[in-house]
């Protein structure tokens, strides 16, 4: 071979590539690159995958672009969720039945382009948040598509879906007022908690900053808690409802006893305290035995406390007895919530080492002023439940008690 002439290889071509795309420079020439690798693997999206892996395709470029031909089959027109000009495939979430079985392969695949592609993060936010702010252009079972999509992505823990991605873009007023949000986070709640807990779902609510305003999913008419108990209730919630529940009798809790540390900071007339804790027990249906604990905790925790002189103590905390007993004995109506309000003292007197020698003390002010009853102190003396320092209670009692018994045997 003359040195001039160039070398050349010898041999048959056995394989060829089956389609040779060229890189687009356009979002819609993407697009269709894209529809062309589903339908050329029909819609398998292991094999789909892999050719995506293996493709010259500007992903950093049109990774919104990408995530629309994933979700709807194409490239959708900008600001809808109408398909734009150019080819679809059938194998989209939207197409498909809105079976958590069939959306899950979907959600699983995102996942493993998202391992490999970690910057097409911000863009399947971004497609996602623009459909969420689209609910009212997709069909009533395409919403639900969504929704199961949605809850297998966070069960899953699918990257680029935060729950503040998901949560914040539906809180639109003209999708709130429609019921559409509701109908949404319905669907995408039940979904969730198939495989999660509440908890679960709680925590993904706080990420989003929604767990205290659950009732904005609703629509303005329907917003109290009696229709929030109601719709979830009738969807199969129950846990739901007991939990949002239990929070909305914690803050009435927490506004009463807020008013009540207060009013008697400000030593404000005992008559108006009383009516003022009247309403909030009407308004919040606050069970007789919280009411009580809150009382004793809000009168204690008033006391400016000095420092390790023990008779000093002692004087300020029965004053502070004696300044507000008529509101204790106002709601301290049955033996019941009298041996509670004695289990109170008891504990607090014995975490408080500058309490535990004045126990009796306190006790016996509280028979004097009539909160508590002799029936109730010797039912506690004898039989007395909560262990909390009661044996050196009960030693200390014994005067007492032995005065009160006397008493009893006269009468």
């Amino acid at each position: 071979m003359s040195s001039k002439e160039k070398p050349t290889l010898g041999g048959t071509r056995i394989k060829t590539r089956k389609r040779n795309i060229a890189a687009p420079l356009d979002p819609a020439a993407f697009a269709d690159a894209v529809v062309q690798i589903y339908l050329d693997n029909a819609g398998d999206l292991e094999l789909i995958a892999r050719s995506l892996e293996s493709s010259d395709l500007n992903f950093s470029r049109y990774g919104d672009t990408f995530f629309e031909v994933v979700f709807t089959g194409g490239r959708t027109q900008p600001g809808t969720t109408k398909s734009d000009e150019g080819e679809r495939h059938p194998y989209s979430v939207i197409d498909c039945e809105p079976k958590r079985e069939l959306i899950l392969p979907s959600v699983i695949y995102i996942q493993k382009i998202l391992r490999r592609r970690p910057f097409l993060i911000k863009n399947l936010e971004n497609v996602t948040r623009r459909f969420l702010q689209s609910l009212e252009l997709f069909e009533e079972n395409e919403r639900k598509k969504l929704a199961i999509f949605t809850a297998l992505a966070f069960s899953q823990k699918l990257s680029g879906l935060p729950p503040e991605t998901v949560f914040q873009p539906l809180l639109k007023d003209n999708l709130v007022g429609k019921g559409l949000v509701l109908s949404f986070i319905t669907d995408f709640f039940k979904e969730y908690l198939i495989d999660n807990s509440l908890d679960d779902l709680i925590a993904i609510l706080k990420r989003g900053k929604m767990e205290d305003n659950l009732l904005e999913f609703f629509p303005s008419a329907k917003r109290s808690p009696e229709a929030f108990s109601e719709h979830f209730t009738k969807a199969g919630i129950a846990p739901l409802v007991e939990y949002n529940e239990k929070k909305i009798f914690e803050v009435k809790l927490k506004e009463m006893k807020s008013a009540l540390t207060t009013q008697i900071a400000e030593e404000a007339d005992i008559s108006e305290v009383i009516e003022s804790v009247k309403q909030h027990v009407k308004d919040a249906k606050l069970p007789d035995i919280e009411v009580v604990r809150i009382l004793w905790d809000v009168m204690m925790d008033a006391v400016q406390w000095s420092g390790k002189n023990q008779q000093q103590n002692a004087n300020l905390a029965l004053r502070q007895v004696k300044t507000w007993a008529e509101l204790l004995n106002t709601f301290c109506t049955s033996g019941k919530l009298e041996l509670e309000l004695l289990y109170k003292v008891q504990v607090q007197c014995y975490e408080d080492t500058k309490l535990m020698k004045i126990f009796p003390e306190i006790v016996r002010s509280l028979y004097d002023l009539d909160v508590l009853a002799e029936d109730t102190i010797l039912h506690w003396f004898r039989k007395g439940t909560n262990p909390k320092g009661r044996q050196s209670f009960v030693k200390a009692m014994e005067p007492f008690a032995k005065w009160l018994e006397e008493a009893e045997e006269e009468e």
